[in-house]
């Protein structure tokens, strides 16, 4: 195994396991595949390279669910409704399992967490394959057991490793997702990630930069940087490498393209990135920088790394250095230990930041994480209460920052399309991750396209062409 640090290059040590199931899909005839992602934008990449796993076994992609051969959830563990809606799903498999030989998988974060394994193993004994994180370049082996052997094969040991040269199968839209590093050190005290995604490691800037020129050649526009806490990439790498400078070498490529990237911590935010940000012409004028609370007490709480007053100093400097960024953050409402007080400085900062983009959520406990196990005297329905006013503190705050923008001209890139009555209507993002629609034609997805914004609602801004 050739190593570099915690980097291992050589997917095709499993040449011997990808030619047997070459020649069992080959026997069979044509077989297909499905593939479901649930949560973030790191499952979404995690599932491209599972696909690509497929393609290059000769499976054909589907999107029918019903007619495919093998069907592979990857599950996010993150948030409690998500974990619901998989175990829902599962469930659902049961008769066409026995209507018709379908191979059905789990695999993903909710799977890597304590015990869910053996519970989705005992719950449901038609599963085929249960596997956790970082395991998606043994897929051939694990399917040589279940097709080959007749073997239920359940794994969740982790592994440290990243594994380059995956085949990759990209999704049908203008977007190029690269992770540039994996996992987390933070150990927010809600949050499972360093549990089911294991500690940060981060990818050499070469590999990384070769995914980008890839996408770039293929012909993507946007290209997306994914990590838990992209502002502490490079820690442990053999180069002086950091975030703000794997942005400057990508900037640096030709082409017509723009870059984004997730997620930012806002510990982690240096003036370095801020300055690259402002200067760098195809960097994306857009931060995401989850606060999850405006009290003191619950950042605490949560061992957040930071004070509200540092995040506000933060969120000041960056729309100094960058005037017409947009800022977009996380909230978490009715946290373990949180008073109606301390939740009233949540709405204070809200109202203080005006955030461009908001995702809110009401609080619910991860197995494992410090925050299950302290006290939570909060009523849920009180709770509920709480996120309603959050809420409508934050519409205000769109209807005020919407308005604004109204004549304002945006350079968009359409990605998707709408009909009716033969009229067309495109939809994409603006620089700043602002969702944008106007009148078109289908030959302007994938283009970038300068709008001018006549409307706005909470939503969308909406313009014309020019």
């Amino acid at each position: 195994m050739n190593l570099l640090g915690n980097v291992r290059f050589d997917f095709n040590q499993n040449a011997n396991s990808i030619d047997e199931i070459r020649d069992y899909v080959q026997e069979k005839g044509e077989l297909s595949y499905f593939v479901h992602s649930y949560g973030c934008q790191q499952n979404v990449s995690d599932s491209e390279r599972i696909c690509g796993v497929f393609e290059l076994l000769g499976l054909t992609h589907t999107l029918n669910m019903e007619n495919s051969d093998f069907i592979i959830f990857n599950t996010c563990g993150v948030r409690h409704t998500a974990n619901e809606r998989v175990w829902s799903h599962i469930g659902a498999l049961k008769d066409l399992k026995q209507s018709k030989n379908v191979i059905i998988g789990v695999c993903g974060c909710m799977v890597q967490q304590k015990g869910i394994a053996e519970q989705l193993g005992v719950r449901f004994p038609f599963l085929d394959l249960i596997f956790g994180t970082n395991l998606i370049h043994q897929l051939p082996e694990f399917l040589k057991e279940v097709l080959l052997e007749r073997k239920r094969v359940i794994v969740t040991q982790a592994t440290d490793e990243i594994v380059e040269k995956l085949p990759i199968k990209r999704g049908l839209n203008i977007r190029c997702l690269v992770p540039v590093m994996y996992g987390c050190d933070n150990f927010c005290s809600y949050c499972v990630v360093p549990y089911v995604r294991g500690k940060e490691r981060s990818r050499v800037p070469e590999n990384v930069i070769a995914e980008v020129k890839k996408g770039l050649q293929e012909g993507f526009k946007e290209i997306l940087l994914l990590g838990q806490n992209v502002n502490s990439y490079g820690k442990g790498l053999p180069s002086q490498i950091n975030f703000a400078k794997l942005l400057l070498a990508i900037n640096k490529l030709p082409g017509e393209f723009r870059v984004r990237f997730l997620t930012s911590h806002p510990k982690d935010c240096s003036s370095e990135l801020v300055a690259v940000v402002a200067q760098s012409k195809k960097i994306c004028k857009q931060f995401h920088l989850p606060v999850q609370s405006g009290s003191n007490k619950v950042l605490k709480l949560m061992n957040r790394g930071y004070t509200s007053e540092e995040y506000l100093e933060l969120i000041a400097h960056i729309r100094e250095q960058i005037p017409g960024v947009t800022i977009g953050s996380d909230i978490i409402a009715g946290f373990p230990g949180e008073t109606e007080e301390d939740f009233l400085e949540t709405l204070e900062l809200i109202k203080r930041v005006k955030f461009d983009q908001l995702f809110t959520f009401i609080y619910s406990p991860r197995e494992g994480t410090r925050a299950a196990q302290m006290p939570d005297i909060v009523p849920r329905a009180e709770k509920k209460v709480w996120f309603k006013q959050l809420l409508s503190i934050q519409n205000e705050v769109y209807d005020e920052q919407n308005s604004k923008r109204i004549g304002e001209k945006k350079v968009v890139l359409p990605e998707q399309v709408t009909e009716s009555s033969g009229k067309f209507t495109l939809w994409g993002k603006c620089d700043g991750g602002l969702g944008v629609e106007f009148a078109g034609t289908e030959a302007l997805l994938g283009e970038f396209v300068t709008i001018v914004i006549e409307t706005a609602t909470r939503r969308n801004l909406i313009g014309v062409k020019i």
